[in-house]
């Protein structure tokens, strides 16, 4: 098979609609757009949410909240997937991300207490939560804060 022999599957193409062609066409004339008004002019159709010039529902609601824009984002670990690494010397962040626990580190990872935890471990992460800490410490491993 070579390139100009590549054609598309049949029925997949469709011929363009010739308007404005004269009236055997039957899409002569006015060229299917109906006679003049808004949407029979050039560029006539606005987007969505227009009103016909009314105020817009999205204007008209009052607006709610705020983005915090110092908001830290962090990759949040089970204890129970940490169970699942195991042997590893010391788990740190680059090391989840190897091992697919955590897709984007973003401000980092925040190891959570879900979970039981029987392997000793030494795991370092940005930020612990009370119960995951306790835990870690329970089987003997050590929690370092980054």
């Amino acid at each position: 098979m070579r390139l100009e022999e590549l054609k598309p599957k049949e029925g997949s193409k469709k011929n363009a609609k010739r308007v404005g062609r004269g009236p055997g066409s039957g899409l002569g004339k006015t060229s299917g757009k109906g006679h003049k008004g808004q949407k029979a002019r050039s560029g006539g159709v606005k987007g969505p949410g227009f009103e016909g010039g009314q105020m817009p529902l999205q204007r008209r609601l009052p607006k709610r909240g705020f983005t915090n824009i110092f908001r830290k984002e962090y990759a949040v670990v089970n204890l129970a997937d940490l169970e699942k690494i195991g042997g590893s010397a010391a788990i740190t962040p680059e090391v989840l991300v190897e091992k697919r626990l955590v897709r984007k580190l973003g401000d980092g990872v925040k190891i959570l207490g879900n979970g039981e935890l029987k392997a000793k471990l030494i795991v370092r992460a940005n930020k612990f939560s009370k119960s995951a800490k306790e835990k870690i410490e329970a089987a003997g491993g050590t929690a370092e804060e980054i």
